[in-house]
C-alpha cells in the first residue's frame, strides 16, 4: 500500500501531521475521518527506503543469505513479524535495513509479505516475489524462501563464472575494436592519395576501394552514427519500461541463437518447480497455475500457461495446451502427460525442473566456452581484411615497378 503524508486538524483545532498506509487517497481521507481528524492536505510519498531501493541494489549473495535466514527463523517457530524484526536489527547493509524496516511495518499493518516485497523490485527479484506469494498462499513459505535462496545462490555462482569466462573475450573485443577503429579512422586515409593512380587506371582492388570508402564515411558521418546509437539506446530503454516492450523482449529472448533455448529451459524449469511445489502442498491446480505462471519470468510463456489454465477449467488436461503453445519441450510435455494419467504430477514436475536445470547449466557453460573462439575469429577476420586491403595495392604497385 502507498504511503500518504497528511496535514489535518483535530477537534481542538490543533494541526496534526503524520503518515499512514492506504490503497488510495480517498481511503486515506476516510481513515483520517475515522480517527476524528479533518484532513487539510493528503499527498502520496515515497519512504526513505523506497528512494534508496530505487537508486541502489543489494547484492545477490546478501539477498540469498537473507532469504535463508528468514526461512530458518520461520522453521524454528519464530513468528513472521518477529523474524523480520530480527533480520532488520541484525542487517549491516544500509539499504537492506531500510527496506526490511518498511516491509516489517507493512506486514504489521496487515499486508502480506509478498505484497510488501513487491514494492522494491530493485531489491527483491521477480522470482523471489512470486515464490514468496506462492508460499504464503500455499502454506509453504519456509520451503519457498529456501528455494529462493538456492536459486539466488546458483544464479550468482553462474553469473560469476560466466563473467570470469567472458572477461578475456570482452577484453580482446574492446582492444581489438579500438585498434581497428584507429586504423580505419586515422591510418587508412593516409593511403588514399597513394592509391589514386591505381584507381585512375581501374586497377584498385575492390576490397581496398570499399575500405577507403568506409573509412571516409566513418570520418565524415561518424557523429551521426553515434547520435543514432544513443537514440536507439534511449528508445529501447523507454520501450522496455512498458508491458508491451517487455513482452516483445521476452519473445525475442527465446529466439536468440544458442542462448534462446537456455532462457526457455530455465523459464520452464522455474514454472515446473513452483507448480509442483504448490500442488504437493495441496493448492488447487488452477490457483497453482495462476501463481506459477508469473514465476516463469517470461511473459510469452506466462500467456501460454494462462491459456492452459482456461482449458483445464473446461475439463481438459494440462499437457495438450502446453504442447500446442510450442514453447515447452516435447519431452517435458510427454512427462507431464504421463504424470497426469498416473496422478503423480506434483512429483514429476519437480523432477522435470531438476533435470532441466542440470542440462541447461551444462549447455550454458558450453555456450560461454564457444563465445571466446567465435570472438577471436571475428576479430582476426576484420584485422585480416584491413591488412589485405592495404597490402594488395602495395604488392600490385611493386610488381608494376
Amino acid at each position: 500500500m502507498p504511503d500518504f503524508a497528511y496535514i489535518a486538524r483535530n477537534f481542538e483545532g490543533q494541526k496534526v501531521t503524520g503518515t499512514l498506509f492506504a490503497q488510495s487517497e480517498r481511503e486515506a481521507v476516510a481513515n483520517l475521518s475515522t480517527q476524528q481528524l479533518f484532513p487539510l492536505e493528503v499527498t502520496q510519498q515515497k519512504t526513505a527506503s523506497q528512494k534508496s531501493a530505487f537508486t541502489r541494489r543489494v547484492s545477490g549473495q546478501t539477498m540469498a543469505v537473507t532469504y535463508s535466514q528468514l526461512a530458518s527463523l520461520l522453521r524454528s517457530g519464530v513468528p513472521l513479524l518477529r523474524s523480520l524484526g530480527v533480520l532488520r536489527d541484525q542487517s549491516s547493509h544500509v539499504v537492506l535495513k531500510e527496506v526490511l524496516d518498511d516491509v516489517y511495518r507493512r506486514v504489521e499493518e496487515g499486508t502480506t509479505l509478498g505484497e510488501a516485497m513487491s514494492r522494491y523490485p530493485r531489491v527483491f527479484s521477480e522470482l523471489a516475489i512470486n515464490m514468496v506469494k506462492a508460499g504464503g498462499e500455499g502454506g509453504f513459505l519456509e520451503e519457498a524462501l529456501d528455494r529462493v535462496a538456492t536459486f539466488t545462490e546458483q544464479y550468482e555462482d553462474l553469473k560469476s563464472r560466466t563473467t570470469g569466462a567472458l572477461a578475456y573475450p570482452i577484453f580482446l573485443t574492446v582492444v581489438g575494436t579500438t585498434v581497428v577503429g584507429v586504423l580505419i579512422v586515422f591510418f587508412v586515409p593516409k593511403f588514399a592519395s597513394i592509391f589514386d593512380s591505381l584507381r585512375e587506371r581501374g586497377e584498385l582492388p575492390v576490397m581496398t576501394d570499399w575500405l577507403l570508402w568506409f573509412s571516409g564515411s566513418v570520418r565524415e558521418y561518424g557523429w551521426i552514427l553515434l547520435v543514432a546509437a544513443a537514440f536507439a539506446f534511449f528508445f529501447a530503454k523507454t520501450r522496455l519500461a512498458t508491458e508491451a516492450g517487455r513482452r516483445t523482449a521476452d519473445r525475442w529472448k527465446l529466439k536468440i541463437p544458442l542462448l534462446g533455448s537456455i532462457f526457455q529451459n530455465l523459464a520452464v524449469a522455474r514454472f515446473c518447480r513452483v507448480l509442483g511445489t504448490m500442488l504437493r502442498n495441496g493448492v488447487p491446480i488452477l490457483k497453482s497455475l495462476e501463481v506459477s505462471r508469473d514465476a516463469a519470468g517470461n511473459r510469452v510463456l506466462s500467456e501460454a500457461i494462462a491459456a492452459a489454465s482456461e482449458n483445464i477449467s473446461s475439463g481438459q488436461t494440462l499437457a495438450a495446451p502446453l504442447a500446442s503453445s510450442g514453447y515447452f519441450p516435447k519431452t517435458v510435455v510427454e512427462m507431464i502427460s504421463v504424470a497426469e494419467e498416473s496422478n503423480t504430477l506434483d512429483k514429476v514436475l519437480v523432477e522435470i525442473a531438476d533435470g532441466l536445470e542440470r542440462r541447461t547449466e551444462r549447455r550454458l557453460e558450453l555456450a560461454v566456452r564457444l563465445i571466446e573462439p567465435i570472438l577471436l575469429l571475428n576479430l582476426a577476420g576484420v584485422v585480416l581484411f584491413v591488412v589485405m586491403a592495404l597490402l594488395l595495392p602495395v604488392i600490385k604497385m611493386s610488381a608494376t615497378v
